[in-house]
């Protein structure tokens, strides 16, 4: 046997998920290890007629404090951290009755499923787990002779090391090592973050927790992906964080394997939509790296692409749809007369996912659910040496009290199409400006350096649009305009009103505002502020 192979005489094995336990128990058995157990887990073990000692054999002391102690014991962690070559730790070993274990089979408590779940601070606490993170950090620190499994899917890397060598590799400790500090730091840090938002609500309420003292981000590799944003980068998609209907979540019913910018995109496009209650209408968004360039409402979903189609056809060629209610037959026949990316929606109609299956590239995603638009949560960016952190823009339009500003007021149409607007400017990027009309986006204009660019992109495009469709004029005459930020000059209003914007929907709040008023006054539109910035970065 080769020298950094260890075999394995004894296992110790205590955990939450008991995914394939059994099964694996079972190889360990028949390979002659002897079994060491906890109590739901040695229940298990022994039920399935498994051989299994309890770890108050190794300890002499029963679990008490309703299991909150049971392996914090020299006779558990001695154990696992004695180096087996140590004339001095053998010695220690054999005078205090300590067997060694040479294999830590190990999953925490679930508490990121407790958070997730929306249990009590009470409960919360009770799943941090603190002998399983004790034993894998034990277990992981002296992988040089031990073994440490902290997931499921690792049971198959150590019985194919059993099968082949008798024993684990080096390679295979060292790699199962780096994945058990990888899930300790990840669990921990949702601990962290928990407490920093139970403190958040407490001292300030939602939002003051992005200033903790210190943060910490975890995730676990979903995916390896071929490149980044470029194919010169590499990238890898991971999960973490709190449970959020999405990409993270979906499952992929069919098409290639997704790519960072598939991603990316998608989850742009699904955070969106998630704006427009199902409830109310029907609701389809579609994105090109990372902007809406088109979004609608209908009676049906069908109608709803149809618009939001309508508003730049050329930019949706290639794009991601993301659709409010279940995918049907007639809403993915549509689709797929163009080339699409992806499709994601919170579930299809067996007939609709027959229809997406004949284009074998196209991705289906179905995530079971939306978005809460005001569900709370972080973003994170990097930067050289940093994070910024800060959290989500949770503001929805409805729950906002609009404030009209000029002489003359809204329409109950205008003011349909505003709060529509201002749902969908939300999501471009900054500067932003969204033409509507009908509860359907007829010109989008993102991340120009100035405002007024924003407006006369959105225009032009809307005159390509109307063109392109052999109208006589673009749909912005008789639109309505929303703008993310407040104007800082009337010259982006002046823009609007030229192609046709008849109210306008945008913060207020600069100290030109007089000015901008005095300017929808004067054309005769109709205008009111939010109070509320939606600049998206």
């Amino acid at each position: 046997m080769s020298a950094d192979i260890r075999p394995i005489a004894r296992a110790l094995l205590s955990v939450s998920d008991k995914t394939g336990l059994v099964p694996f128990a079972q190889a360990l058995a028949e390979k002659g290890i002897a079994l060491v157990s906890t109590g739901g887990t040695r229940k298990a073990l022994a039920q399935a007629g498994l051989e299994v000692s309890d770890v108050s054999d190794l300890t002499g002391f029963p679990e008490m404090m309703d299991g909150r102690v049971k392996t914090l014991h020299p006779g558990v962690h001695g154990g696992i951290l004695a180096i087996r070559d140590d004339a001095g730790h053998r010695a220690s070993m054999d005078a205090h009755n300590i067997l060694p274990i040479d294999l830590v089979v190990v999953n925490l408590y679930p508490f990121e499923a407790t958070v997730a779940a929306g249990a009590g601070y009470d409960d919360c606490v009770e799943n941090i787990d603190i002998g399983g993170p004790a034993m894998i950090r034990a277990a992981a620190k002296n992988h040089a002779d031990v073994a440490v499994v902290v997931d499921p899917s690792s049971y198959a890397t150590v019985l194919a090391d059993l099968n082949d060598k008798g024993g684990t590799t080096l390679a295979t400790r060292r790699k199962l090592a780096q994945l058990a500090y990888a899930r300790t730091a990840t669990y921990d840090g949702a601990i962290a973050s928990w407490f920093a938002e139970v403190e958040a609500k407490e001292d300030a309420g939602e939002g003051a927790g992005a200033a903790a003292e210190s943060r910490v981000f975890g995730g676990r590799l979903a995916e390896a992906l071929r490149y980044g944003e470029n194919p010169h980068q590499s990238a890898a998609f991971y999960v973490g964080g709190p449970a959020r209907p999405g990409v993270a979540t979906a499952r992929q019913l069919q098409g290639k394997a997704l790519s960072y910018n598939n991603l990316n995109d998608t989850d742009a496009a699904f955070e969106a939509v998630a704006e427009f209650d199902p409830a109310r209408a029907p609701a389809v968004v579609i994105v090109k790296h990372a902007n809406p360039c088109g979004v609608a409402e209908g009676e049906t979903l069908v109608e709803a692409y149809r618009k939001a189609l309508a508003c730049d056809p050329t930019s949706a060629f290639g794009g991601i749809v993301a659709l409010n209610r279940t995918l049907d037959a007639e809403a993915a026949r549509a689709i797929v007369d163009i080339f699409t990316e992806v499709i994601v929606a919170p579930d299809a109609t067996e007939e609709a996912a027959a229809i997406i299956a004949t284009k074998k590239n196209l991705r289906l995603l179905v995530t079971g659910a939306l978005p809460d638009p005001r569900g709370g949560g972080r973003l994170v960016k990097s930067l050289a040496g940093g994070y910024l952190v800060q959290s989500r823009d949770n503001a929805v339009v409805d729950d906002m009290t609009l404030k009209v500003v000029t002489q003359r007021a809204p329409t109950e149409a205008e003011l349909a199409d505003l709060a529509f607007a201002f749902r969908v400017v939300k999501h471009v990027k900054s500067n932003a400006i969204v033409y509507a009309k009908g509860l359907a986006t007829v010109g989008i204009g993102a991340g120009q350096m100035s405002r007024v660019d924003s407006a006369r992109i959105a225009a032009h495009k809307a005159r390509d649009a109307a063109a392109a469709a052999g109208m006589a004029e673009p749909l912005t005459r008789g639109s309505v305009v929303a703008s993310d930020a407040f104007f800082p000059f009337a010259d982006g209003l002046v823009t609007a009103i030229e192609a046709g914007a008849t109210a306008v929907i945008q913060p207020g709040g600069s100290i030109r505002d007089t000015d901008v008023i005095a300017a929808a006054d004067a054309a005769g539109i109709a205008m009111v502020f939010t109070g509320v910035r939606h600049f998206r970065h």
